[in-house]
Parts: C-alpha cells; structure tokens; sequence
C-alpha cells in the first residue's frame, strides 16, 4: 500500500497534459465561434424579409440588396453573399439556399473547416 504523502494528486506533468487540451480546444473553439455567428446573423438577415412587411422586398434584387445591406451592417467581410445565396420566387414565397463553407489554419497544414447549408422560405410581403 502506497503512503498518503505519495498520493496528494496530480503531478506537474499531468496538469501540463490538461493544460494543453484545455489550450487546444480553446483555441479551436475560438477560431469556429465567429464563423457561426456570422451564419445566425445572416440567418436572421434572411428571415427579416418576413417579419418585417415595412421594407418592401418584392423582388430578387431587392432581396439580395437587403441582405448585402445586413452585411455590410454586421461586418461580414469574409463572405461573399451572390456566391453563398441562390434565392427563387415560388409562389409568392421567395425560396433561399444558403450554402457556404469556410476554413480556419488551425496548425500548420491542418485547417478546421465549417460547411452550412441550409434552405429557407420566406413569404413576400
């Protein structure tokens, strides 16, 4: 049986070990987070159309003008908006297909990749 004096906890060596993984997905996690903001942001920037009948969107490129607007708005810079939204007019709904895919460097030639892809409906107002 060991003595209590050897068995007070972790060594150095082992909170240097979680120390690093903790450091690790932190840092990971740091460079995802403003990738998925920016997804909610345009997301609420595409579902504005409906909510808020004021604005008067009636076609495709007012459509694409309120969401180059929003854009502009919430300082997303890394997206090129004509290239991630493909909108449609089907019956007097305007169909959205946002899809888009973004890289982060996360060590040397390893990179964290982000895809989303989602489709909307928006009524016209």
């Amino acid at each position: 049986m060991k003595s209590a004096h050897s068995q007070k906890g972790m060594s150095i060596l082992s909170w240097l070990m979680v120390l690093t993984v903790v450091a690790f997905l932190a840092n990971a996690a740091f460079k995802i987070l403003p990738h998925y903001l920016d997804y909610m942001s345009i997301s609420k920037i595409i579902m504005s159309v409906e909510t808020e009948r004021s604005l008067q969107i009636r076609t495709i490129g007012d459509f694409y003008s309120h969401v180059d607007k929003g854009v502009q708005v919430n300082n997303i810079r890394s997206l090129n908006i004509r290239d991630a939204i493909k909108v449609k007019v089907e019956n007097n709904d305007f169909k959205v297909h946002l899809k888009y895919e973004q890289r982060e460097p996360l060590i040397e030639n390893i990179d964290l990749v982000v895809r989303f892809d989602k489709e909307f409906r928006v009524r016209m107002p």
